[in-house]
């Protein structure tokens, strides 16, 4: 593992980041693929034609189906799903606040009730780290508690001791399973995550608590989870001055392309968000010059590409009118193209920015961008 900081722009960082599955050209946008796979007929194949670096998959939806020993007895999730490229794996801590009213918390870890059929699960440290290891994905990502966004101080206080304590145990977890005969990826790397809602001084203190750690990566954790952008920008930049320059920063589940943009220049460099595809599969689609509802009848003649000059699957082939159609429809072949074209718009939209800041020109295309993007369509 190398993470090279390649150059910086302010607070805004180009980096490189060498893994045993490959090389992650950061900033990036990581692909979330929950169940192995991209909501929306997306298969790996179209995942490397769309400019794909990484892609995300999810810990707890993976262990309660297929499960995780299965994947292991198959070889590992890279030869499950096809993809020979890096992957991340959450730690299942976000379904510790999406299924709150199917868990209870205790020190010892998080027993959730299944929401596919009822049955009692537990997660610990430990668990998230073995399943992790079975998944045998490149970055798995510590287990921890993600506290309501506008929670009270003192339950965020309790809640971030305890996700310090449980990191603690990631992190000794992941050293023995990477010592083990049969692990598939001895070289999983572990990422360690800040929480703290929007109290900037229990943030800050968490960050630098975790960053003693010297883990290969850190993420921001609990945002767009309820507060507004400005509270979540105002996170950020309290947070990223304390957490490692030299090591990959990561916004989790964040966000729209504005927000993107207004993170790098804070300093982040990792990124998920489901919002490309889920809202490509509403017929959302993103463009330079702002979001396109292809439902609306004004399209309904107009024989131009999502995006003059695009080259995804989609623009290269196909009209607005004619997606419409399919969309209208309910044809699966609509609602794919739409998919396909959002994913290419991000993953196309950090090569620009890499290449921007590459060229030290970062903040004037971050201010074209967020101009070009708030013009009415």
């Amino acid at each position: 593992m190398k993470y090279e900081l390649l150059k910086t722009e302010g607070l805004a960082k180009r980096g490189r980041f060498t893994t045993v599955h490959g090389v992650i050209e950061t900033p990036v946008f990581m692909n979330v693929g929950t169940v192995a796979a991209i909501k929306g007929a997306v298969s790996t194949d179209d995942l490397r034609g769309i400019k794909t670096q990484v892609e995300l998959s999810n810990t707890y939806h993976l262990h309660v189906r297929p499960g995780d020993k299965l994947i292991k007895e198959l070889g590992g999730l890279h030869k499950f799903m096809a993809w020979d490229k890096p992957i991340l794996t959450d730690s299942g801590g976000f379904q510790v606040f999406s299924l709150a009213g199917l868990r209870k918390i205790k020190e010892e870890g998080v027993t959730f009730q299944s929401h596919i059929d009822g049955h009692k699960i537990f997660m610990g440290p430990e668990e998230s780290m073995q399943i992790q290891s079975n998944l045998a994905s490149t970055i798995a990502m510590a287990f921890d508690e993600c506290p309501p966004a506008l929670a009270e101080r003192k339950y965020v206080e309790d809640s971030v001791s305890r996700t310090t304590r449980w990191l603690y145990r990631c992190n000794d977890e992941m050293n023995r399973l990477n010592n083990l005969d049969d692990t598939i990826n001895k070289e999983q790397l572990l990422f360690g995550i800040n929480q703290g809602a929007v109290f900037n001084d229990i943030r800050i203190e968490h960050a630098k608590t975790i960053s003693e750690l010297d883990l290969p990566g850190y993420a921001i954790g609990g945002l767009a989870v309820g507060e507004s952008h400005e509270q979540m920008y105002d996170v950020i930049e309290h947070v990223t001055p304390y957490l490692p320059k030299s090591k990959p920063t990561y916004l989790m589940g964040v966000g729209t392309p504005a927000n993107i943009l207004e993170a790098v220049d804070r300093g982040v460099d990792f990124f998920d968000c489901v919002y490309p595809s889920r809202n490509g599969r509403h017929g959302h689609v993103y463009t330079k010059f702002g979001k396109l509802n292809l439902f609306n009848q004004k399209f309904e003649k107009d024989m131009r590409p999502i995006e003059e000059g695009c080259q995804c699957p989609a623009c290269k082939t196909y009209s607005r009118a004619y997606i419409r159609h399919l969309l209208k429809a309910k044809e699966m072949l609509g609602m794919r193209l739409c998919v396909l074209h959002n994913l290419y718009f991000y993953n196309n939209m950090m090569e620009e920015i890499r290449n921007a800041l590459d060229e030290g020109n970062f903040a004037t295309y971050k201010k074209n961008m967020l101009d070009s993007m708030s013009s009415d369509m």
